[in-house]
């Protein structure tokens, strides 16, 4: 199933010089995995602190693109540059979840939004990317299957960030809104589960 992390190749693309460049500075590709697990704690806190604030919620979307690039830049060092570690894995994969749980449980203290439902999107969101890192253990490999990965979750938090930003009133809709980003969730942990159980190795 088509989903925004199939156009990571291309986005690595354009940032494999700024990559080269990090790693000839000394860089760390730790480092970068730390920058953008702290830039998304910072932005979760700002929107903790003032729910329902415009200005938050219309840089959300800037900070998600720049956490997005970090991630791709962290791994293209890791990758291209010698820089993969066993820390390195069990960091980028505990700061992803971090980082959504950061950047996303603040919509449930905006009045009007539905808290129950902003938890059970991210914790399923979490349980999506759990299910993901499986694969190692039975011997499959790491899956990015969709519909709704991590790069799909920012696209949907931050077109909600931007809706709300923008001045309009939650309600029904953003319930609908929602349901649906649930459902996608749900369906992404079956869909990984199940390409992972498909190849897994005896």
């Amino acid at each position: 199933m088509v989903t925004i992390y199939d156009l990571k190749p291309k986005f690595q693309a354009c940032l494999r010089p700024a990559a080269a460049w990090l790693a000839q500075a000394g860089v760390s590709a730790n480092a970068v995995t730390v920058a953008a697990l702290a830039l998304s704690v910072a932005q979760g806190a700002w929107l903790a602190l003032e729910p329902g604030a415009a200005l938050p919620l219309l840089l959300l979307p800037v900070t998600l693109f720049v956490r997005m690039a970090l991630n791709a830049v962290d791994g293209l060092m890791a990758k291209e540059h010698d820089m993969a570690s066993p820390q390195g894995a069990v960091l980028n994969e505990l700061s992803d979840v971090i980082a959504d749980a950061a950047l996303y449980l603040p919509f449930a203290l905006i009045s009007g939004v539905n808290a129950p439902l902003v938890v059970l999107v991210v914790v399923t969101g979490i349980v999506a990317e759990m299910t993901g890192a499986l694969g190692p253990l039975i011997k499959a490999p790491r899956r990015y299957d969709g519909p709704f990965g991590k790069s799909d979750r920012a696209l949907g938090f931050g077109l909600l960030a931007v809706l709300l930003g923008l001045g309009l009133e939650p309600g029904p809709w953003t319930n609908v809104y929602l349901g649906i980003l649930l459902a996608l969730s749900a369906y992404t942990v079956l869909n990984r589960a199940r390409r992972i159980v498909a190849e897994a190795k005896p």
